[in-house]
């Protein structure tokens, strides 16, 4: 019965297939239709039909007109057939790097009677998909050594035909095991069966070169006779690509259907096991980009093993949540990164390719985007990135005119910062600064009379006017510190690097810009981390699933957010206050600052 819904499934896809070239061949039909119609006008006029002055003109005018189209056609065709189709930014792995891994997917595909997949690639995200790279813009395509598989059920067409790229995503070989991966990837390895088919593979061709062709036609230039043609060219690719949407759309679901049906006997009770790792392992990742390597990326350092980071994250959080059962005797099985020949070069190939998907960071390691181990992160990450944000509010609080606590002062101190967070006066304390709130300072966005204020901002008007000030200075060190050009391709990265376009980095942001209001909470937490570790020995810590975090004689503090929004929104500072002498801690104290 599976295999007559296979089968069933697959003949929908190829259906849909046809109807996609169906769709292209009436395109060339419409093309071709003025040229019929002039051969038709001077066939006649050479055998004594169709004369006159009136047919005469109509012969010109057919002609010109069918030549005038012939030459739009050839040249649509032609960027149709030579747009560079998106290709996802990997790190390709070679089979000398990881024969076991590469054993693995081909006896997955002979299992499902299947073609193997021509190369194997590492995404740094939680997910797997075949991908075609056989496009003549591409260059040539990869080796064929493993396409021409022979047995039961193979037809010839699919010795001839290169079969797609299977990209990995690279937290699955780290946090599943060789079942678990295997049972994950057979849906996917399953889907060549499909890709091989001429039909499907023609269809797909086309479409993807028509939706490259609506991007090349994007970037029309400045000429206008070259605006004009990106124009036209644009517009026939966006028509031909709605007509085959439906069908397209439709052809990827029977693949994919056909795919997962056939996949349905391999390894089918480890599937739902491995299903449930694949939702685990996708929460892990996106904690440990977030709250860890984000804060790392912003300083300008990129955790080399987020990889191996990831299965730390998952140990902890299954730990606390409680979340996996069996939890220990599932982590005494061998790791499906254990395939790869050397781990630890692939881990940092994807670390840095993530750091430049998710924040844009440079292709090449340099003095202002450096590698940083595990191990080094709370000294090379946590206290330098507070002692940074704690200097950069001192500076902001000098620009505003704040008095330091005592004129005998000889340092920055997180009094300094209370005290004037808890004034809600409008310039209290003889400060010679401008009114901090004034509707007439270009620094303000808080507004008055009718308007409505700012969301993004504090209600305290100390606070108001310090968090804008604050956001403007991250603004403006954030637009200097960006490259200014592209910086190569990343490590790791075949030929298709060439078609990632640096200028739309980062291609998948974490998060939106952190707000005003974010900015100036974190910053005061910076300066309190700052003082607690200057006057009462605090140490910084890596929290797998939160990022920094100050430890106290070596337990993690938790309560400290709360106490700092109280000061930051309120002007409260009595909760903070009193945390302070709980601890120990002194803000009368200078500290040191980065």
């Amino acid at each position: 019965m599976t295999g007559i819904g296979v089968e069933a499934r697959a003949q929908g896809a190829r259906a849909r297939a046809l109807a996609v070239l169906r769709i292209r061949g009436r395109a060339l039909a419409v093309a071709l239709l003025p040229a019929a119609a002039a051969v038709i006008l001077l066939a006649g006029g050479s055998s004594g039909h169709f004369t006159g002055h009136g047919w005469d003109i109509a012969r010109w005018v057919t002609s010109v007109f069918a030549v005038l189209v012939l030459i739009a056609a050839g040249v649509i065709a032609l960027v149709v057939a030579r747009a560079r189709p998106a290709v996802t930014p990997t790190v390709a792995i070679a089979e000398s790097a990881a024969p076991d891994l590469y054993r693995l997917v081909r006896d997955l595909a002979d299992r499902l009677d299947v073609p193997a997949p021509s190369a194997i690639a590492l995404t740094p995200d939680c997910d797997s998909w075949l991908e075609d790279r056989t496009h003549p813009a591409h260059g040539p395509p990869p080796p064929r050594a493993h396409d021409e598989i022979s047995g039961p059920g193979h037809h010839p067409h699919r010795r001839t035909t290169t079969a797609p790229v299977l990209v990995i995503g690279s937290p699955f070989l780290w946090w599943m095991r060789v079942g678990e991966l295997r049972a994950v990837l057979a849906p996917v390895v399953a889907g060549t069966g499909p890709s091989a088919h001429p039909d499907i593979a023609a269809a797909r061709r086309f479409v993807r070169g028509l939706d490259a062709a609506v991007a090349a036609a994007a970037d029309r230039g400045r000429n206008p006779a070259v605006r004009l043609l990106c124009a036209g060219i644009g517009w026939v690719a966006r028509l031909l690509l709605r007509s085959c949407q439906v069908h397209a759309a439709e052809m990827e679901r029977g693949v994919a259907a056909a795919a997962a049906e056939r996949a349905q006997s391999v390894d089918y009770g480890v599937r739902i096991v491995a299903q449930e790792q694949v939702g685990l392992a996708y929460a892990g990742w996106d904690r440990l980009l977030t709250r860890v390597a984000l804060p790392a990326w912003r300083m300008g350092r990129w955790p080399s093993r987020l990889d191996a980071g990831v299965v730390a994250a998952l140990t902890e959080l299954s730990r606390r949540d409680r979340l996996a059962e069996g939890f220990t005797s599932r982590l005494g099985e061998r790791p499906a990164c254990d395939l790869l020949e050397e781990p630890g070069a692939v881990d940092e190939a994807t670390s840095l390719l993530a750091a430049r998907l998710f924040h844009g960071g440079p292709a090449e390691t340099g003095p202002d985007w450096s590698p940083v181990a595990w191990q080094e992160y709370p000294d090379e990450v946590v206290d330098r990135k507070w002692r940074t944000d704690a200097a950069r509010l001192h500076r902001v609080l000098d620009v505003l005119g704040v008095r330091r606590t005592t004129p005998a002062a000889d340092g920055p101190t997180l009094a300094r910062v209370l005290n004037h967070l808890t004034d809600l006066g409008p310039a209290g304390d003889g400060e010679p600064g401008p009114h901090p709130t004034s509707p007439t300072s270009p620094t303000s966005r808080t507004s008055f009379g009718d308007e409505e204020e700012d969301d993004d901002l504090p209600q305290n008007p100390r606070s108001a006017a310090l968090a804008t000030r604050l956001g403007a200075a991250v603004a403006r060190e954030e637009a200097e510190a960006m490259p200014t050009g592209p910086g190569g391709p990343p490590a790791g990265q075949g030929s298709e690097a060439a078609l990632w376009d640096d200028r739309a980095l980062p291609l998948f942001p974490l998060q939106p810009p952190r707000t005003d209001r974010e900015l100036l909470a974190d910053h005061v937490t910076a300066m309190v981390c700052c003082a607690a570790m200057d006057t009462v020995g605090a140490t910084p810590g890596l929290d797998w699933l939160d990022g920094p975090t100050l430890l106290l004689d070596g337990e993690r503090v938790t309560d400290l957010t709360p106490r700092v929004l109280s000061l930051v929104e309120d002007g409260d500072a009595i909760p903070l206050r009193t945390w302070l002498v709980e601890v120990g801690i002194r803000p009368e104290k200078p500290v040191r600052l980065g």
